[in-house]
């Protein structure tokens, strides 16, 4: 309760959802969150695992999905069907994707021409605006590593 007497659990953000990679194995390891997701991790010769760069390629194409989907779904109803399919080669001398592709798969065919193009626009803009990773991806971004010894 606040001096005013009003309640503002409302107006508090969620708590930040902690995330952790823990080793299970030679080149394997176990994405976790907090919020009780998972994922298994490994190098490509290993089966039932994304790898780090595929990783990232989905985080890409999942946040393009999900940045433009109240624009399409306003548009198409919620039902709509998308896939969204990224691709990109790894540069083994520099070690990063020079070039990531996506292609947004899309069922347009009911829509006239104009709106078609104007929704296509929209998405873009709610792209531009609201992918934290695609935005993240194109301006860089600083990392640091630390370390917590035993």
């Amino acid at each position: 309760m606040t001096t005013s007497g009003k309640d503002n659990t409302s107006q508090n953000p969620p708590a930040a959802t902690e995330l952790r990679v823990e080793r299970a194995g030679t080149r394997r390891y176990v994405g976790l969150s907090t919020r009780g997701a998972r994922v298994e991790i490994g190098s490509a010769d290993v089966e039932g695992v994304f790898t780090p760069g595929e990783l990232l390629k989905i985080a890409l194409a999942s946040c393009t999905a999900m940045a433009s989907d109240f624009t399409v779904s306003r548009r198409l109803g919620e039902d709509y069907e998308a896939t969204v399919r990224v691709a990109g080669d790894a540069d083994r001398e520099a070690e990063r994707y020079p070039r990531l592709e996506e292609t947004y798969e899309l069922d347009l065919s009911g829509l006239d021409p104009a709106m078609r193009d104007r929704l296509l626009d929209m998405i873009r803009r709610s792209v531009d605006k609201a992918c934290t990773v695609g935005r993240t991806l194109q301006s860089g971004t600083e990392v640091e590593l630390g370390f917590d010894l035993r």
